[in-house]
């Protein structure tokens, strides 16, 4: 049997209804500052959603603490070991929504009101294995570039509040078909299923915890997972399937089996890519080539490049790119 790790990842959400959440929101930062936690969690009218890490005696008094709040009572915490801490610091914000779908008054579906059936992960592995289903992956390209079930359909989305439009656009791929929906906890699926549901996607059914609870399932172990599992948190990426790993990600620059994240260097592009050490350094973590040569690129500043090093990598770059013989 494992050790035990020192340390917790606790990931939740409820939608239930917040009286004064601005106000709210700085008591339970208060509140988890005291008891050591850290991590990042937004409170809105409409709920509560976080991810916090802690030893095991701080994150079992701040379930029961959770538990012991009427309007929190209902929450189902994912609770993952670790090593160490997650985050760095100890985040509480106000948001408008809990994740953003920016939806008129009329187009929004209250979830507490209206959502696609819960899929324990036995019935989604099942179900998946059907000829008439279309596996929907309501992620991030980033996100799904690491990681997603066997044959999901790869939304062509940077933001949640893209999904919307993307449905409109692909309906014809959906309509008639068993729709099964997945996001990393829960959350998104929970707001979004019953969206489209009212747009006329009525077969629609959702997994129960996310990709989270899928992965610890001792009966399923992840099955038909690809990949890794992408976290927003400083691990980056944690394993989904127990029985085999299959790598899915590619390095952005050579196209290999990567599942390396980093984000560029150019502080004002910031856009995480998937890259293998040697790929980072050779291209001094930079996207493309503005981005290597932007003034403020952070890798050639953390390294303390001279201009000459910074002008031999971007000549290898180049002649490599005109299949040239590269002179070291």
């Amino acid at each position: 049997m494992a050790e035990q790790q020192p340390y917790r990842v606790l990931l939740y959400y409820l939608f239930t209804h917040i009286e004064n959440p601005e106000e709210v929101t700085q008591e339970h930062l208060d509140f988890c500052k005291d008891l050591g936690l850290r991590g990042r969690i937004l409170i809105a009218e409409e709920g509560i959603n976080g991810t916090v890490s802690g030893t095991i005696e701080q994150t079992d008094a701040y379930m029961e603490a959770m538990k012991n709040d009427p309007r929190f009572k209902d929450i189902v915490f994912k609770i993952e070991e670790s090593a160490e801490h997650a985050f760095k610091k100890m985040h509480v914000r106000y948001r408008s929504e809990l994740v953003t779908l920016r939806m008129d008054e009329e187009e929004y579906v209250d979830p507490r009101e209206r959502t696609a059936e819960h899929l324990t992960p036995k019935e989604f592995y099942e179900e998946m294995q059907r000829d008439d289903v279309v596996i929907l992956d309501t992620r991030n390209t980033y996100e799904y570039d690491l990681g997603h079930f066997r044959g999901a359909v790869r939304p062509d989305i940077e933001a949640f509040r893209e999904l919307p439009e993307w449905i409109e656009n692909n309906k014809d791929m959906l309509e008639g078909k068993r729709v099964l929906t997945y996001c990393t906890g829960g959350i998104r699926c929970e707001k979004f299923t019953g969206w489209m549901q009212e747009s006329g996607i009525e077969n629609v059914a959702q997994l129960e915890g996310g990709i989270i609870s899928y992965g610890q399932d001792e009966e399923v172990e992840g099955r038909l997972w690809d990949g890794q599992c992408y976290v927003f948190d400083q691990r980056i990426s944690v394993p989904v399937n127990q029985v085999e790993h299959v790598v899915v990600g590619r390095d952005h620059f050579t196209g290999e089996p990567c599942e390396r994240y980093v984000n560029c260097a150019n502080p004002e592009c910031d856009t995480q890519i998937l890259a293998s050490e040697e790929s980072e350094y050779k291209y001094m973590r930079a996207c493309c080539h503005d981005c290597r040569v932007h003034p403020r690129n952070r890798y050639i500043a953390a390294h303390e490049l001279s201009n000459e090093e910074v002008e031999r990598r971007l000549q290898v770059i180049e002649k490599e790119k005109q299949n040239e013989p590269v002179n070291t």
